[in-house]
């Protein structure tokens, strides 16, 4: 089946390899990408400042409750979880845009990076309900300064999985190159390599990848769309005017260029989804191959059962053989002795004889 499709890719006319290839360095999206937003972040990262400063002078701040130390910092640590789960959403959000802007290597850095403060905090609380639960008697430290150190330990790490997300973050704004899912998807309009064939090999990866890549197809569809409604509206303007000075020839080209980007792009998401639903009938046909080798190793495994019940059987045979045989030698050497015994007794003439 690949090699049908080798063959069907590589007698494409020029003409037609050329439609589907100059559309490599024209990335919609790519020139209207929207830069992330860190000031939430940076917010996040102010509460955990002042989480801190909260666990530092809580025996001042808290001086005329003393007994209500602990059971306060326990309230603000809950707070700061429940507000954390809602900073979640939110970078779930932002890290969405970025994989539906094409940059699935970046949203895969962030989707493992986003998860880490929100279970940081529950931790944490974890940790002081422990202590708030068994009250363990330390020398050094009372429990409200154990609960005081939980609190920072978790503003540290917190913070710390923070700055990596701003960090990559800062890097994703600042990049200045074409959206990394384009290249699987101009992969099957390259000239076939011996190596081709390994992609549909990548395991669990591949659906997700020819997911992110349908996904940043569909928003160029969207853009481009709404780019021709643009232009169609600019156009209609301007042959509704009289000054016969309008580029009505240059708008017509440019709304002609941007019709046949959104049938490339269609053409691009169809070959995808072949390939996605020829890859998912490879793993199929790897499954069901797998289950017959099970069958058969189970079958095997019957016979081997079978013969062993039946070896088993042979040998209690022979066992009892050998005891049979055991008993009729035994009782032949007594008839043997019985005769020799005979033999050797004197019989009444012989007696007389002399």
């Amino acid at each position: 089946m690949s090699v049908d499709r080798h063959a069907s890719t590589n007698t494409a006319s020029p003409e037609e390899n050329g439609l589907f290839l100059d559309i490599l360095h024209e990335a919609p999206l790519f020139g209207h990408r929207k830069p992330t937003s860190i000031i939430g972040s940076i917010l996040y990262c102010f509460l955990l400042a002042s989480y801190a400063i909260l666990a530092i002078g809580a025996p001042w701040m808290f001086h005329p409750i003393q007994s209500l130390i602990s059971p306060m910092l326990c309230s603000c640590d809950v707070a700061l979880l429940f507000v954390t789960g809602i900073f979640q959403q939110y970078l779930v959000y932002q890290v969405q845009k970025i994989r539906l802007q094409g940059y699935y290597i970046f949203s895969q850095k962030l989707k493992h990076i986003i998860r880490l403060p929100f279970a940081t905090t529950a931790y944490g609380t974890a940790a002081m309900l422990l202590v708030m639960v068994w009250k363990p008697h330390i020398s050094i430290f009372s429990i409200s300064a154990l609960l005081r150190i939980i609190m920072l330990v978790e503003v540290i790490f917190a913070g710390f999985f923070m700055s990596v997300y701003i960090g990559y973050v800062h890097q994703y704004n600042s990049l200045d190159s074409q959206p990394d899912v384009l290249k699987s998807l101009y992969s099957p309009l390259q000239p076939s390599s011996s190596l081709e064939g390994l992609r549909y090999h990548d395991g669990g990866r591949l659906s997700d990848q020819q997911m992110a890549l349908l996904q940043y197809q569909r928003e160029n569809l969207h853009f481009l769309s709404e780019e021709i409604l643009r232009l169609q509206e600019c156009l209609s303007k301007y042959e509704r005017s009289n000054d016969g000075s309008t580029p009505q020839v240059d708008l017509a080209h440019l709304l002609a260029a941007r019709d046949q980007e959104l049938r490339t792009l269609s053409a691009e998401m169809n070959q995808l989804q072949s390939e996605l639903s020829l890859a998912r009938s490879l793993i199929a046909e790897r499954d069901s191959e797998i289950q017959c080798v099970r069958t058969t190793n189970n079958q095997y495994v019957e016979e081997n059962e079978r013969l062993r019940a039946i070896l088993g059987e042979w040998s209690t045979r022979a066992a009892k053989l050998e005891r049979a045989l055991e008993v009729e030698r035994m009782s032949n050497l007594e008839l043997q002795k019985k005769m020799s015994m005979t033999k050797n007794q004197p019989t009444p003439e012989s007696a007389e004889m002399p």
